[in-house]
């Protein structure tokens, strides 16, 4: 059985901050976002994975719902 979404929300998180001086695990979570360049913005579903993504570089990024 397949799972069921609990909702369609997307979240929008634009990059603001710049990852120079900060460890390479964040720089990676970055990259991983798909952020390529300061104030890029990209969408994504919202997820529990996607929090903890969000979590980790909180201080270099603008989210919106």
């Amino acid at each position: 059985m397949p799972k069921k979404e609990t909702s369609g929300k997307t979240l929008r998180v634009t990059w603001v901050r710049s990852s120079i001086g900060y460890t390479k695990e964040q720089k990676a979570t970055v990259k991983a976002l798909g952020l390529r360049r300061l104030h890029q913005t990209v969408e994504h579903k919202d997820t529990p994975a996607l929090r903890g993504m969000l979590n980790k570089i909180i201080h270099m990024l603008k989210i919106e719902e």
